[in-house]
C-alpha cells in the first residue's frame, strides 16, 4: 500500500500548490471583477499592474539589502502597501489620462489597453532589465510546513494563502458594508438612475479602477514568494484572469472565487497526469463546454443596461 499512500501525498501536494496558484489568480480577478463588472472595460494591461507590484516589492528587497539589512525580516509587509499604492496610483492616473474618454467604446478600449500594456512591458524592461529577477524573501517566509514524512507544504504558500483570505475578506466588507460599496453596487446594477439620484459615478469609476490596479499590484507582491519577475510577468495571468471573470460571471464577487478555485484545481490536477500545454487546454475545453450550457457564467448578476 506504500504506493497508496505515495500517491495521496502527491495529490495532497499538488492540491496545495492549485490553492498557492488560486490565491494569486483570485487577487488578480478579484480587481477585474470589479472593473469589468461595473464599467464594463476590457482591460488587457491588468496583468502589467500584477508586474508594477513584483517590481515595487524586488525593489524595496533590493534597498532593504543594500541599505537597511536589520530590516529584512520586516521589509515584505511595507512591500505589499508599496506594490498596493504604486499600482493603486499609476492606475488613478490611467483612468483619468486615458480610460475615461473611452468608456462605451469597447473595442478602442480593448485595443488602447493592448497597446498600454507593450508600452508598459518596454517601460519595466528599460528600467529593470530584460533578466528575471527575484526578491530576497526573509527568513520566515522560507522552509516548509511537513504535516507527514512525505508531505511538504511551503510556508510562503501558506502566507499568501491566508493574504489573499484576508483580502477577500475586506474587499466584501468594503462592497458590502460601506458607502462606496454601496455606490458601487448601485452603479453596477443601474448607472442612469445612480446618477439621478446624486452619485458621482466618474468619480466611483476611477476609485474602482484604482483600487482593481491596486489589487493586482498586491497579487504582484504575492506573486514574488513563488516565482521570479520579468517585464511579461503579468502576461502569463491575464488570460486566466479573464476567463476566471467571466466563467463566474461579471460583477459577482462569489463567482469569481468560486470560478478561480476551480480553474486553478483543474489545471494544478491535470499537470500532474498530462503536460503543462495540455493541461492548459483541458481547462479551457472544461470552462468553455459549461459556458456553452450557462453563456452567463456559474454566478451572474441581475444589471440593468
Amino acid at each position: 500500500m506504500s504506493w497508496f499512500s505515495d500517491f495521496g501525498a502527491i495529490a495532497v501536494m499538488q492540491g496545495f500548490n492549485g490553492l498557492s496558484v488560486f490565491s494569486v489568480l483570485l487577487l488578480m480577478a478579484l480587481g477585474l471583477a470589479i472593473i469589468f463588472g461595473q464599467m464594463g472595460v476590457i482591460n488587457m494591461a491588468h496583468g502589467e499592474f500584477l508586474t508594477i507590484g513584483a517590481y515595487a516589492t524586488y525593489a524595496l528587497s533590493a534597498l532593504t539589502q543594500a541599505r537597511m539589512p536589520w530590516f529584512t525580516p520586516y521589509y515584505f509587509f511595507f512591500a505589499i502597501a508599496v506594490a498596493f499604492l504604486a499600482a493603486f496610483g499609476i492606475g488613478w492616473l490611467i483612468e483619468w489620462a486615458l480610460i475615461r474618454h473611452l468608456y462605451r467604446r469597447p473595442l478602442d478600449t480593448l485595443l488602447a489597453t493592448w497597446g498600454l500594456s507593450l508600452a508598459m512591458q518596454q517601460a519595466f524592461r528599460s528600467i529593470f532589465g530584460a533578466k528575471e529577477v527575484s526578491a530576497t524573501l526573509p527568513d520566515w517566509l522560507m522552509g516548509s510546513v511537513k504535516p507527514s514524512e512525505s508531505i511538504d507544504i511551503p510556508i510562503n504558500g501558506l502566507f499568501v494563502m491566508g493574504l489573499t483570505a484576508l483580502l477577500t475578506g475586506v474587499l466584501v466588507l468594503m462592497l458590502f458594508r460601506s458607502d462606496w460599496g454601496l455606490k458601487v453596487r448601485a452603479t453596477t446594477q443601474n448607472r442612469v438612475m445612480s446618477g439621478a439620484v446624486g452619485i458621482d459615478t466618474r468619480k466611483v469609476d476611477r476609485v474602482t479602477f484604482a483600487l482593481g490596479c491596486g489589487l493586482a499590484g498586491i497579487a504582484g507582491a504575492a506573486f514574488t514568494t513563488i516565482g521570479s519577475t520579468s517585464p511579461t510577468s503579468g502576461s502569463l495571468y491575464i488570460v486566466d484572469a479573464f476567463l476566471t471573470v467571466v466563467f463566474g460571471g461579471a460583477s459577482s464577487l462569489i463567482g469569481t472565487i468560486a470560478s478561480a478555485f476551480t480553474i486553478a484545481q483543474t489545471q494544478a490536477t491535470s499537470e500532474f497526469f498530462l503536460h503543462g500545454s495540455m493541461a492548459k487546454v483541458l481547462t479551457l475545453s472544461v470552462v468553455l463546454v459549461i459556458l456553452m450550457l450557462r453563456p452567463q457564467g456559474l454566478f451572474a448578476s441581475k444589471v440593468r443596461r
